[in-house]
């Protein structure tokens, strides 16, 4: 699998994708195959095809942390660039549940919640990121007020 990896890294993806579709179908269980294999359809364009692999490698065992993180966000932005927004909703919550630090997650799940029209919602994560992951002292000032107005926009103070 390190050559298909390494061919997708030079970007030989296309030669890279029928190593992995070879590696997958011979390991249909393998969740580091079916997450490369995936990787390599969403890095083609190839969404569609890339949904059953990440599905396949989610629910496999043997994942590495980073490599499920990734798997929960590539299917996560899949689901949403195919318009599938209520699954990417929960796939990319439940990524930002397992993996709250990861800032990607939280941001793409923003996105998904804006698609479903919980616009609330999605102000809720960013503003929430924002104060959290931000280094601009001006807005390291408003903290207090903007974790406030996370919680309910329409507050007034």
């Amino acid at each position: 699998m390190s050559d298909a990896v390494r061919l997708r890294e030079e970007g030989r993806r296309e030669e890279a994708r029928e190593r992995l579709l070879s590696l997958a179908a011979e390991f249909p269980h393998d969740a580091e195959v079916a997450y490369q294999t995936a990787w390599v359809h969403d890095t083609l364009g190839l969404e569609a095809e890339a949904v059953p692999h990440y599905e396949r490698a989610l629910k496999g065992t043997g994942l590495s942390n980073d490599d499920r993180r990734g798997a929960l966000l590539g299917l996560g932005s899949t689901y949403r660039v195919l318009g599938r927004y209520e699954e990417a909703v929960a796939t990319l919550g439940q990524g930002a549940a397992e993996f709250p630090e990861d800032g990607g997650l939280k941001t793409f799940l923003a996105m998904a919640l804006y698609n479903t029209g919980r616009t609330h919602d999605a102000m809720q994560v960013l503003l929430t990121l924002l104060v959290t992951t931000s280094k601009d002292p001006d807005i390291a000032g408003y903290r207090p007020a903007i974790e406030e107005y996370a919680k309910d926009l329409d507050a007034t103070m």
